[in-house]
């Protein structure tokens, strides 16, 4: 039995923080909203570096290997690497949540991981974050 609400793909912390309700399509849009909304209850999540619950509703993965594999392989190894985490590791969101956003949005180094991903231009800090 797991002791985790989802699995969340590494990177996908960086998603997250700067989710607009926009993505790949509607049922992609409406199934991020609805994980970041289970999220915000703080319940713990395992952190990996392959498919997650996310990825359920995008209509870029088949056979359950995403398009862009290599690209977010890459972007989930850095997020790892400078949070200090392995794939497979289970905490509570918001602890992950504050890693990403101390060790990698905080000090700009977001565009350094993802700044190729055809969303970029969403993701930047706020005054009031």
């Amino acid at each position: 039995m797991k002791d985790y609400l989802c699995k969340l793909r590494a990177h996908h912390g960086m998603c997250l923080a700067f989710f607009q309700g926009k993505g790949y399509s509607s049922d992609f849009t409406r199934h991020m909203a609805q994980v970041q909304q289970q999220l915000s209850a703080n319940p713990s999540v395992c952190i990996v570096d392959e498919l997650d619950t996310i990825c359920d509703a995008c209509p870029n993965h088949a056979g359950g290997v995403c398009d862009a594999q290599q690209k977010v392989a890459e972007y989930d190894r850095q997020v790892l690497h400078r949070c200090g985490l392995k794939s497979g590791t289970v905490m509570p969101f918001a602890d992950f949540q504050k890693l990403v956003y101390d060790r990698i949005l905080v000090p700009g180094k977001r565009e350094e991981i993802c700044g190729d991903c055809q969303w970029t231009q969403l993701c930047h800090l706020r005054n009031d974050q």
